[in-house]
């Protein structure tokens, strides 16, 4: 239930669209994986995974309209949107590539979720903090579940290695948005919202890097690129993933069934 009296600004709302629509695209490239995966047991796995992300998005749009005050609900925010207003990573809309590239990305993004999620425990949101206590659960077996993963193949065949070092390589320099900074970031921290996501950079770090050192992996040299989807500044990719996604709505406005 919101137990907020009056609509949000529009940095809170913004704040809370970051996390939804991460969630809400992983979990729509994750279900692309029904029916595909490599063995019976991982394509179950895999499908679970984006059930969870999913419902993480739908509690956090129902939040975000909750408090905005418009009467929109999670079908608007996630079929009546047009791309530029998404405010995703754009790690997650990147197209699902092999299996290695698909758990690799699993494991940086979700590492970073895990991060957040218990960061915002402690969220002025009540509502918010609400939904991170319950989704920190899930998020805690998405990020095991692909850390196992991530070192079998890693530290496996010669053809395991090289295709994790491929999917490391191309993947890597996405992570650098997971910490840039956001227009809005001084309002929501100042307020008690939610922590600046650059703060969560070292406990990430120190997750993520010892587990790909197990893998064997090599971290790819830093380089100036940052991706831009928080901001609304989206690849190629993403049109195509939101022509499939929101299709029916688009071709049947306000359906019901």
């Amino acid at each position: 239930m919101n137990t907020l009296t009056a609509p949000v600004s529009a940095a809170h709302l913004n704040y809370l669209l970051r996390i939804a629509d991460s969630s809400l695209i992983l979990g729509h490239r994750l279900s692309e994986w029904c029916g595909h995966g490599p063995v019976i047991e991982e394509d179950i796995a895999l499908t679970n995974v984006a059930l969870d992300l999913i419902g993480q998005a739908r509690a956090l749009y129902t939040h975000a309209g909750e408090s905005e005050g418009r009467d929109r609900d999670e079908d608007v925010f996630a079929f009546n949107r047009p791309q530029e207003e998404f405010c995703n990573v754009s790690m997650v809309e990147l197209p699902n590539g092999d299996y290695a590239c698909t758990i690799l990305r699993n494991f940086l993004f979700t590492a970073f979720q895990r991060e957040l999620w218990v960061a915002l425990h402690s969220s002025s949101d009540a509502a918010l903090a609400q939904i991170a206590a319950r989704s920190v659960k899930e998020t805690r077996y998405h990020v095991q579940h692909a850390s196992d993963w991530t070192v079998r193949m890693g530290d496996g065949t010669d053809e395991s290695h090289a295709r994790m070092q491929r999917a490391l390589d191309y993947l890597w320099p996405y992570t650098a948005e997971f910490f840039s900074a956001s227009l809005d970031d001084g309002e929501t921290a100042k307020s008690g919202i939610g922590p600046v996501w650059s703060a969560l950079e070292a406990a990430w770090r120190n997750a993520v890097l010892p587990l790909l050192d197990v893998a064997t992996l090599q971290i790819p040299q830093r380089t100036a690129f940052v991706s831009r989807g928080k901001e609304g500044m989206h690849g190629e990719h993403m049109q195509t993933l939101l022509s499939e996604m929101q299709f029916l709505q688009r071709a049947h406005p306000n359906c019901k069934w």
